[in-house]
């Protein structure tokens, strides 16, 4: 591949592609050695989104009945897990006309829960990646004047390891990695691939039979729901910065009701109808904070010693020695229902818990209180 390169606040990073490619190239060029009965040493294979790459290949092996051979996978600047990791495929005859067969082989993760990609049983190998290798397969076969079928086994065996540094275990993909990809290639540090893979998880929970949707930014949500709560961390979703495109994959995956937990420091944003909490998308806490903390009753001296205040935690000592937290926190808990209602009402049932340090709860919306009184 000639280098591609695309610009991210203000640096320069290199594209990569994905296992789905590198399955399709190995794929491909094991079906042409085997049918046409000649080596070979690279693969030309045009991506579903244009890029055109050319690999070299790894490891072939050229018997009697089958042929395999693999390619390594560059994520380019992404920082991928499975960057470096060979993707290998391994292809032979069979008897079924024009068809063309794809299985997992060793460190192919496996589904074993609904609400996937792909239905429970069969190997973790998306539905563009099968799309790729099926219409290689049938345009060499095409060409060299083949008729019968072929069966490819796609295997990765370093992604049984890896597998365990991913999402998979989660998501009930056991044994291996995904073979992923739907451009075929890899935009470094891309913020589609992060919201595609929290509304794959949403859709799961929904897929599972989950009633409410239950969202943290993180792992401090989770640690506060299942202490205080009593929540198991599998039912949990994390979201990280992007609050606002979860609820919007909720909506997609068919949920009307969604609990929401997270610190002050993030959820305080909400307020404020920021829906993206990272700081680079907006942060404007202490603005925020000194606005609750006005209709509360605060004085101007108060409001001027929240802004002089680096986080969230101090801020609340701030409040808590004026004598105002709590009414701050009722008037924040106004405004995080109306900024919610504002983008989602008549969508989305949604109940927000917000806490801090300590596991401590500062505020739970009406809709939160009663799921919580239900459950107790």
């Amino acid at each position: 591949m000639m280098d591609s390169f695309v610009t991210k606040d203000g640096k320069r990073l290199r594209r990569g592609y994905t296992t789905g490619s590198c399955a399709a190239a190995a794929a491909k060029s094991a079906a042409l050695m085997l049918l046409a009965g000649r080596r070979l040493e690279s693969i030309h294979l045009v991506t579903p989104s244009g890029m055109e790459l050319d690999l070299p290949l790894q490891d072939i092996v050229i018997a009697d009945n089958y042929v395999s051979c693999g390619v390594i996978k560059d994520s380019g600047d992404d920082p991928d897990v499975t960057d470096g990791i060979t993707v290998y495929a391994r292809v032979e005859k069979t008897g079924c006309p024009y068809t063309v067969e794809i299985d997992g082989g060793k460190g192919i993760g496996r589904v074993t829960k609904p609400g996937l990609d792909q239905s429970v049983g069969r190997a973790a190998i998306n539905s563009t990646p099968r799309r790729m290798i099926t219409e290689e397969l049938l345009q060499v076969c095409e060409d060299i004047g083949y008729t019968g079928g072929l069966k490819v086994v796609i295997s990765a065996p370093a992604g049984t390891e890896i597998a365990k540094r991913t999402f998979n275990p989660r998501l009930g993909i056991e044994g291996g990695i995904s073979v992923l990809g739907t451009t075929g290639v890899v935009e470094p540090m891309s913020e589609e691939a992060i919201i595609e893979s929290i509304a794959l998880e949403i859709r799961q929970r929904k897929a599972l039979g989950e009633k409410r949707l239950i969202l943290t930014p993180g792992n401090f949500g989770a640690v506060f729901l299942k202490s205080i709560y009593r929540i198991e961390e599998e039912r949990i979703v994390k979201c990280s910065n992007y609050v606002g495109k979860a609820l919007e994959a909720a909506i997609g995956a068919g949920f009307t009701q969604v609990l929401m937990a997270g610190h002050i420091g993030k959820f305080v944003k909400l307020s404020g109808g920021i829906m993206n909490t990272h700081s680079k998308e907006g942060d404007c806490r202490a603005e925020l904070m000194a606005s609750a903390a006005l209709f509360a009753g605060a004085s101007a001296e108060t409001a001027r010693l929240l802004f002089d205040c680096v986080t969230t935690d101090e801020m609340l000592c701030v409040l808590d020695k004026a004598g105002i937290l709590s009414g701050a926190m009722e008037a924040l808990k106004t405004r995080i229902e109306a900024a919610l209602d504002a983008k989602f009402a008549g969508q989305l049932e949604i109940g927000v818990i917000v806490f801090t340090a300590g596991n401590a709860e500062l505020l739970k919306t009406g809709n939160a209180r009663r799921w919580m009184e239900e459950k107790a």
